[in-house]
């Protein structure tokens, strides 16, 4: 069976308290599988994490552009994460096979149907384009769609190409809102800190003072080795958060229960449970409800949709994507003392 090219967006809309419009943006994008949604109250702010092919990942990035702009008005809207829309940012990022050229396709036909069909100014950003983040942020940008006018409730939209990264928060108690911002300012690659390092301080509600990074290096600077760095240097850490999903392989204690491959496998499970419920009998339907109940068994995924004819080759590619990334999380140390199991799970996977 043919491999499907998917990609993943991670698309971050500036809403992080009213449930109801997070879950009508997230429903709005049901033509891809919504991995995860991720509100922050304190950074108004809500990440989700979408996986599709290209066609149904653009349609859903329209629908959950759309809704959100029309149920967030920037007018009315504060809190401490910088922003320039509604549907603030939308990174494409390759998974799996995919390749970056094919992440920054798509980002241009998104960006282009958001101008057209919504009439809300586009900034390209990331890789291949002429503008960062930071630069779009600090108003040295011009809208590569639309404009110089923002749109007066949506504002604009950035949508560009990127390589996976780690969004990594950790509170630092007793460290002074200034101290925390040299700390960030020290920790950031552009700067000559740590490679693969974005970072800012936030003073949260209650006093709260927040380290939030992006680690856009995952195999060089994973969250341990941060925080090993930030310990290295005397500071004093608080509660560590992942924010939407984290790939295995950079996985730490904060990343329990939103590990990016073990929720492909389960959307895969979800997918192959819908897909049994609806071809009927009692034989499909216990089929259906084993798999929702066993989500996270990637490996096995695959043969066990194939061998109740439920299996096509989107499901298949989703299904090896998971086990793979799992496969390659695992330590020499482990993979050595399961050589058996290895070598099986190797031949599965091909």
């Amino acid at each position: 069976m043919e491999e499907v090219e998917l990609f993943e967006s991670v698309p971050n809309f500036s809403e992080g308290k009213d449930r109801a419009v997070i879950d009508s943006i997230a429903a709005a994008a049901e033509m891809a599988h919504v991995l995860d949604v991720d509100p922050d109250p304190d950074h108004h702010r809500a990440v989700v994490s979408l996986l599709a092919p290209r066609e149904r990942l653009i349609e859903a990035l329209l629908g959950a552009v759309a809704a959100a702009a029309e149920r967030i008005d920037l007018r009315k809207h504060a809190g401490v994460h910088p922003r320039v829309g509604a549907a603030d940012v939308l990174p494409i990022v390759p998974i799996g096979t995919t390749t970056i050229d094919a992440c920054r396709g798509v980002a241009h036909e998104v960006g282009h149907r958001i101008w057209t069909d919504l009439q809300i100014p586009v900034f390209f950003y990331g890789y291949g384009a002429e503008w960062s983040l930071a630069d779009i942020r600090a108003g040295r940008a011009q809208p590569d769609l639309g404009g110089p006018a923002l749109h007066p409730a949506a504002g604009a939209v950035c949508v560009g190409a990127r390589g996976p990264l780690v969004a990594f928060n950790v509170l630092l108690p007793d460290t002074p809102v200034g101290e925390a911002r040299r700390v960030a300012k020290s920790l950031r690659e552009s700067a000559g800190g740590v490679r693969g390092v974005q970072a800012l301080a936030f003073e949260l509600t209650g006093g709260r003072i927040q380290l939030s990074m992006n680690l856009f290096r995952v195999g060089e600077s994973p969250p341990e080795s941060v925080i090993e760095e930030l310990r290295r240097r005397g500071v004093h850490l608080g509660d560590q958060q992942v924010v939407g999903l984290c790939p295995a392989v950079a996985a730490s204690e904060a990343a329990s229960g939103r590990i990016l491959e073990a929720r492909v496998g389960a959307a895969v499970a979800r997918e192959g449970a819908r897909r049994a419920r609806r071809a009927g009998g009692d034989e499909l339907a216990a089929l259906g409800q084993r798999l929702a109940t066993e989500a996270e068994r990637c490996a096995a995924l695959a043969p066990v949709l194939q061998a109740a004819v439920l299996l096509d080759a989107e499901l298949q590619s989703m299904a090896q994507l998971a086990a793979r990334g799992l496969r390659d999380a695992l330590s020499e140390a482990t993979r050595l003392r399961y050589a058996a199991r290895m070598a099986a799970l190797d031949q599965r996977l091909g």
